[in-house]
This record gives C-alpha cells, sequence and structure tokens, in this order.
C-alpha cells in the first residue's frame, strides 16, 4: 500500500510545518525548504527529524 493522496496533503515537515512531497521512487517524503528527506519504512511515514537525512 502507498502513500495516498489524502495522506501526503495533510502531511508537513516537523521541523518547519512546510510542505513535503514523494521522491520519484515513493520511498521518502522531502522537504525542499530544509533540505531533509524523511523515510518510508513499511509504508509508514517516519516523520523524525532525528530521523530524517540531509539532501
Amino acid at each position: 500500500m502507498a502513500i495516498d493522496k489524502e495522506l501526503l496533503d495533510i502531511l508537513a515537515c516537523p521541523k518547519c510545518k512546510g510542505n513535503v512531497r514523494l521522491t520519484e521512487n515513493r520511498d521518502a517524503l522531502i522537504c525542499d525548504a530544509c533540505k531533509l528527506k524523511y523515510p518510508i519504512k513499511d509504508d509508514i511515514p517516519v516523520m523524525l527529524t532525528d530521523e530524517a537525512e540531509k539532501i
């Protein structure tokens, strides 16, 4: 099960509260403002700044 559009619409970056977008291969969410990539594990977005990867 992939992240659906409704969930993506309500998710926000926990650091800046800005919008996030799916990566092309749908394995992470990216906040362009913070330059952070939040992983998606077992179809669940891990929206923790400690787990985020700088891009």
